[in-house]
Order: C-alpha cells, then sequence, then structure tokens
C-alpha cells in the first residue's frame, strides 16, 4: 500500500464545494500575538492584546466549521460548546496511561482534542488519525493558534500496519463498532505497536456473560454504521484472537445527557434524540442504551 498516493488523493477533497469554502476559513484565520493556552477540560487560548475585530473574525470563523462533536474549546473568548463534554472520557482514561517520551497515536481522533490534552504528557511525538476533512479544519483551526508540533494524518485504522513507524501507545476510542471485522481491526492496531505496546480502547458494549455480540439492524441510536456491540467477554475474545498478551477492564459507562448532548454548535440531532422517550434505557430502535466499556490491553 502506497500511502503517499492515498495522501495525494485525500488532498483533493479540499477542492470540494464545501471543503474548499471551509478550508478558506482556515487559511485566512487572523494573526494574533502574545498567545497562552490552558490545556483544562475546557482548552483555552487566550491572548492580552487581540483586537475586537479579530475576536469576531474567530467567532465567525468556528461558526463556519460547524458541527463541532469533541471539546470544548475556548478561543479567545468564543466558546465551542461541543456535542461531547470530551474531558469526561479523558479523565477517566488519564489515570490509566503515561505517555512521556512515547510515541502516541489517536485513531479516530476528531478535531485533535486528546491530542491537543496530552501535549501535558510530554510525549515523543503525537500523531492523530482520521479521514474527516473537516476534522482535520478544525484541528489546524485550533493549531493556527496553539502551533503544537502534532501530526494529522487523513488516514483511517487499515492503513496503519503501512505507516512509517510504529507506536508505543495508541488510542482508538469510538472506533470499533463502526468496522466491519473487529479481530481484522485489532490486529491491524497490534501490528501497529511496538514491542510491550499498549493500546487504549472504548467501544459500546451490551450486559451479558457470554461471549456474543448484538448485531444492530440499519440502525442503532439512529447511528446507521455501527456492525457488532459485544459483551465484555467477547470483546476479551477478540483481543486474545488478535493476539494482545493481556486484557484490563478499566471502566463501564453508560453514555449520559452531561456527557453528550445537542448545543448550537452541531446542527443537528444528539443523544437526547436517539433515545426512546419513554425510557432511556432504550434507543429508539429498542436495543440497550449506548453503554462504553473501556480497556487497556498490551502487545
Amino acid at each position: 500500500m502506497n500511502l503517499n498516493e492515498i495522501r495525494e488523493k485525500r488532498q483533493k477533497c479540499f477542492g470540494w464545494k464545501d471543503n474548499k469554502v471551509r478550508k478558506a476559513i482556515v487559511d485566512h484565520l487572523p494573526h494574533v500575538t502574545n498567545i497562552e493556552f490552558t490545556l483544562d477540560d475546557t482548552i483555552e487560548i487566550t491572548s492580552s492584546t487581540i483586537s475586537e475585530q479579530d475576536r469576531e473574525k474567530i467567532y465567525q470563523s468556528a461558526l463556519g466549521l460547524r458541527p463541532w462533536r469533541k471539546g470544548p474549546f475556548n478561543v479567545f473568548g468564543t466558546f465551542i460548546d461541543t456535542e461531547w463534554k470530551s474531558f469526561v472520557k479523558y479523565n477517566l482514561l488519564r489515570p490509566h496511561f503515561d505517555l512521556k517520551d512515547k510515541i502516541v497515536g489517536d485513531i479516530g481522533c476528531n478535531n485533535g482534542y486528546y491530542l491537543f490534552k496530552m501535549l501535558e504528557d510530554k510525549p515523543k511525538r503525537l500523531v492523530g488519525f482520521d479521514p474527516s476533512a473537516l476534522c482535520k479544519m478544525q484541528f489546524d483551526f485550533m493549531n493556527h493558534f496553539i502551533k503544537a508540533d502534532i501530526g494529522f494524518e487523513l488516514l483511517g485504522v487499515e492503513h496503519l500496519p503501512f505507516y512509517e513507524h510504529k507506536f508505543d501507545v495508541l488510542f482508538c476510542l469510538g472506533v470499533l463498532y463502526h468496522r466491519g471485522d473487529p479481530v481484522g481491526t485489532l490486529k491491524e492496531l497490534y501490528n501497529s505497536l511496538n514491542k510491550n505496546g499498549e493500546l487504549i480502547l472504548d467501544t459500546f458494549m451490551i450486559d451479558g456473560d457470554g461471549p456474543y455480540a448484538l448485531t444492530p439492524g440499519k440502525t442503532y441510536s439512529k447511528i446507521p454504521n455501527i456492525y457488532f456491540v459485544p459483551t465484555i467477554k467477547a470483546l476479551q475474545n477478540w483481543c486474545e484472537k488478535a493476539k494482545f498478551s493481556s486484557f484490563e477492564v478499566l471502566e463501564v459507562k453508560q453514555t449520559d445527557l452531561f456527557e453528550q448532548r445537542r448545543t448550537d454548535w452541531i446542527l443537528g440531532e444528539s443523544l437526547g434524540d436517539f433515545l426512546d422517550p419513554q425510557n432511556p434505557n432504550l434507543t429508539v430502535e429498542g436495543y440497550p442504551a449506548p453503554k462504553r466499556v473501556y480497556i487497556k490491553v498490551k502487545k
């Protein structure tokens, strides 16, 4: 597989009509001096010298890059109230990894919220993977001001085994249920790790003691491309088939309306629209409501 050919092909998507408009937004962001940023639950960028004209331009630019899924961010007073309060997941996982001097990859990184947060750990290298042009442009919007040394590849998990280097730690959050071959995906992740490397993963799950999985119909929680929702035992079996040497459950958590909800920054529906209005423990299709298991496995 020639990744450079794939990269060149993916770059062409920025010439598509809607993407062309959005890319122009990012390409013409104002230059702001005296920038400071903090990596708290809300990633915040400030400046003591920014003009009101530039504040307004940045606000309008951020609106032009909707929908914003992962965050939140505060950019010179523009609070981007994203669909997900991503710090809930990050803070849950934070005690379970050490990234200092590690080569780290985030698969399905969206706009890079987690990557920016990981800067605190001083990793050797950070690379995000996401084929979405909008996610790349939101990342570029933020990094125009933060100027972090983070790589962003318009590639997916299927490209990892052919990547130019391997990783010490991989994050794969909210991706596995979108893959028609979960064991094959886990093998790709395994083969992309250095010796003794770690994978931190979360995926939808269903309750049950047996090694089985829900196979939804056309949609699950109104999401069309959900293939398998396993029990923890089934997920463990998948990881063993992929040759991981350990399996540690970090947390099990049902998604709630604090963590995921509709805001003015997403232009559409969210979790509250995906659940049975009479029973929030069920999806609108009648399946168990979204619950996630967070695991760590080692090569």
